[in-house]
């Protein structure tokens, strides 16, 4: 009886949230108007949201198909204790998932203005774009407005309105401010590192862009190589350049996820003059403790940004994302994967740069719901501790396995702060660990252990 009270509060739920949506959007301006600015779009509640800001923190009651509502002082019975007592239970439920619901979507419909926002943002001046920045461009402004429609140019310039988009949404849920830590690499370019570390929400966030070229090293194109690379130099040199923004984020709360992304752009010139380019990257989630609802949420704002260009994409790189982020000494995957792309340089230059933009402006809608939403949940020493074991398989996979790392290491001049960022501030090892049968950390590991189709 559970099970039937279960779904037909989701179906009532679903129809209800989808007629309060289509009530606001009767309300909205279209996106044509919007004149939100890129820096205003943290701070300021969209028209359409009066006195309400971008996610819904309010409310107290959750519906979870997987009973997070009802976790225990102990932190260690969520699952069945959402009980549904007779007709006043059940619309409690209703409102609890209708919260959610309504969590979700405005964060979804908030983001739709700030996408219109960052394309008026797009059509302005490099000076201008640059004026929102975390910091002044690695690359020279001036070179940058006389190379405007080079690809390198709007690389560069996509990837640090991604660092400043994700850091001020980071800097508002927290309260911190990120350290902005210019480097330069003296073999040619250099990088923008920023760092919250011991803040209210994040125990360390970092954010950084680098910006290098130079002659790759044998090591880096031996790497390359293996990836089957055609790889002709002249005189045994090969110049490149290569620039990205990549971040990790590590919650306090083992009930906040850790988040990784990376965007990257290569670009190497063979003997001939002629260039090989291709672009990277992905977006990844790792749990401590499974909740659906978060990973539903999470796989699906990345499977929409997919779709805008090909129906393959998604269930093709969230594959790969799972294969990438396998831990093979553990026998386990790093988290629920994402998606994850290597070496795109098909359709065409200027179709896979759209879909890395795409990509890249998902970061803000599809993170920080999933933290707001678990901004006060209570934890307990044991959830804690178990989120100390699993950083520590973050860390072996980091710097075992992690191409990007490796990549860094072998580069001259690279900046190790910078390359090591990703890892936590605390971590634990303990000598044969295998939780308990039957709890909450034993679900996780399965999970791990047999990856999910989560959408």
């Amino acid at each position: 009886m559970a099970t039937i009270v279960f779904c037909c509060v989701n179906k009532t739920a679903r129809t209800t949230a989808r007629r309060c949506l289509i009530s606001h959007l009767k309300g909205l301006p279209s996106p044509g108007t919007s004149h939100l600015p890129l820096s205003s779009t943290y701070s300021t509640p969209p028209s359409f949201l009066p006195g309400t800001r971008w996610f819904f923190k309010g409310f107290s009651v959750r519906f979870m198909s997987h009973g997070t509502a009802g976790r225990s002082a102990a932190g260690r019975t969520r699952r069945g204790a959402l009980a549904l007592c007779g007709a006043a239970a059940v619309t409690a439920a209703a409102v609890g998932f209708l919260a959610n619901a309504d969590h979700f979507r405005r964060a979804e419909m908030a983001t739709k203005v700030s996408q219109a926002a960052v394309e008026k943002e797009e059509e302005g001046g490099i000076l201008e774009r640059c004026r929102g920045f975390m910091s002044p461009p690695v690359t020279d402004i001036g070179v940058l407005q006389e190379r405007k429609g080079e690809m390198r140019t709007r690389m560069e310039m996509l990837i640090m309105e991604t660092q400043a988009e994700f850091c001020k949404a980071l800097q508002e849920v927290d309260g911190g401010k990120f350290k902005v830590d210019r480097w330069e690499r003296k073999e040619g370019g250099g990088g923008i590192s920023c760092v919250m570390q011991d803040g209210k929400v994040f125990e360390k966030a970092g954010v950084n862009v680098s910006v290098v070229f130079g002659n790759l090293t044998e090591e880096a194109a031996r790497q390359m190589r293996s990836r089957g690379k055609v790889l002709k130099g002249k005189d045994g040199k090969l110049p490149f350049c290569a620039m990205g923004v990549s971040s990790v984020i590590h919650p306090k709360n083992p009930h906040i996820p850790t988040v990784h992304f990376n965007y990257r752009y290569f670009e190497i010139e063979e003997e001939d003059g002629s260039k090989q380019w291709w672009f990277g990257g992905g977006t990844d989630l790792t749990p401590v403790y499974i909740d659906k609802e978060d990973a539903f949420h999470f796989h699906n704002t990345l499977k929409e940004a997919c779709d805008k260009h090909h129906p393959q994409y998604y269930p093709d790189f969230k594959k790969w994302c799972d294969r990438y982020f396998y831990v093979r000494h553990r026998g386990e995957t790093r988290g629920i994967g994402g998606i994850f792309f290597d070496d795109l340089d098909a359709p065409s230059h200027e179709e896979a740069f759209n879909f890395v933009k795409s990509c890249a402006r998902t970061v803000v809608p599809c993170y920080l719901p999933i933290v707001y939403k678990h901004l006060n949940d209570s934890f307990t020493p044991e959830e804690k501790h178990w989120q100390q074991v699993r950083r520590g398989r973050y860390v072996e996979f980091n710097l075992v396995y992690d191409r990007g790392v490796k990549f860094g290491l072998a580069t001259p001049g690279s900046r190790i702060e910078s390359i090591l960022m990703s890892l936590p501030l605390t971590a634990r090892w303990e000598y044969m660990h295998e939780p308990a049968k039957g709890t909450q950390e034993a679900e996780m590991l399965e999970v791990l252990r047999n990856p999910k189709e989560w959408v």
